[in-house]
């Protein structure tokens, strides 16, 4: 007689007991080996698809990750769980006095991880050199307009020569490939998708334009307003023949397109119309010690408090393992039940 009762869920099977001995898997196959590092929630931007123009309310200091805490738990992550890439974020990861000891850190781990960051350039001028001396593999730059007054409508601040001069900066320190992030909004900057390609390419920078994500502070987000990967290709199409680019993608974000040819390619990372969720390698660290399986997860496992409790490298190891076999199988934005997550952008880490 066949069964009707349903199957039970699927349990973590340890085929060695050791703690350490796994990496991080979850029910559905997929192993994160990309880390993204929030290092802090503050920011001295405000993009309004992220936070509003009086900001936002930080996290009190006392419960914000510190150096060594970072670093430690970055030398689980790669020791102990597999962890290949390691992406600093924030807020805006430059506003963290620490940042270049933090970086050094990484990249003095075995095995070695890639270590990037990803900020929106301001001071990079400054502390370009240091980052390269630490050992900095290389450095995404969110940029959204070359027009100065859309760049000030945009971010409330008037800082685009900052962001220019940055990139220039990450460049002579030989933090490259130099990649360069924007999003278009439609009414505000979605005329710039053509400048913003021709001045990456003259300058040597990689392009990827993202979709606008449900992550805004003030829950503003509609689907109907949102810059689709279409839209943004028709527009580059205008100026410029993109044809498929044939090499492998792999987990990557992006859909990356040859420009005119080639070599030169331009991404578009559709998280919305085009999830990627199947070959997700990513594990996120909140700046308050929080992992999270997703932007939009709604649910988070924390570490910082076991850690500051006394718990070994293991046991906290442990617990990340754990916390990933709750990720989902994805984001879930076109099921009519989605929430957008609690915490905006700015306090993820992008």
């Amino acid at each position: 007689m066949t069964s009707t009762s349903p199957l039970p869920d699927p349990v973590l099977r340890r085929p060695d007991p050791v703690p350490g001995s796994g990496g991080l898997v979850d029910r559905h196959g997929r192993v994160a080996t990309d880390l993204r590092v929030s290092l802090t929630d503050r920011c001295n931007l405000r993009c309004t698809y992220c936070m509003p123009p009086e900001g936002l309310d930080w996290l009190p200091k006392v419960e914000v990750l510190t150096d060594e805490e970072i670093a430690r738990l970055v030398r689980i992550g790669v020791e102990q769980l597999g962890i290949r890439e390691v992406r600093f974020t924030g807020g805006e990861p430059l506003l963290r006095p620490g940042l270049p000891g933090i970086v050094a850190a990484a990249t003095a781990l075995h095995p070695r991880p890639e270590v990037s960051l990803t900020t929106n350039a301001i001071g990079l001028v400054r502390i370009a050199p240091a980052l390269a001396e630490a050992g900095l593999d290389r450095i995404n730059v969110s940029l959204d307009t070359l027009d100065r007054d859309r760049f000030k409508q945009l971010t409330h601040r008037d800082r685009l020569d900052d962001v220019l001069t940055g990139l220039a900066a990450a460049r002579d320190a030989g933090l490259t490939p130099v990649k360069v992030n924007a999003v278009l909004l439609h009414g505000i900057n979605d005329v710039d998708a053509v400048p913003l390609l021709d001045y990456c390419l003259d300058q040597g920078y990689q392009l990827r334009f993202i979709e606008q994500m449900p992550l805004d502070a003030h829950h503003a987000w509609t689907r109907g307003r949102m810059v689709t990967a279409e839209d943004i290709l028709e527009r580059l199409s205008t100026a410029h023949t993109l044809s498929p680019d044939t090499e492998e993608r792999g987990s990557a974000p992006a859909e990356r397109w040859l420009v005119d040819g080639g070599p030169a390619t331009v991404g578009v990372i559709a998280s919305v119309t085009r999830s990627f969720c199947g070959t997700c390698d990513r594990t996120r660290l909140t700046a308050d010690g929080q992992i999270r399986n997703c932007l939009f997860a709604r649910e988070e496992s924390d570490l910082r408090g076991p850690m500051r409790d006394g718990a070994t490298d293991a046991e906290l190891a442990d617990r990340w393992r754990i916390a990933t076999l709750a990720k989902l199988p994805g984001h879930g934005i076109d099921d009519p039940s989605f929430l957008q997550p609690t915490r905006p952008m700015s306090a993820i880490g992008g």
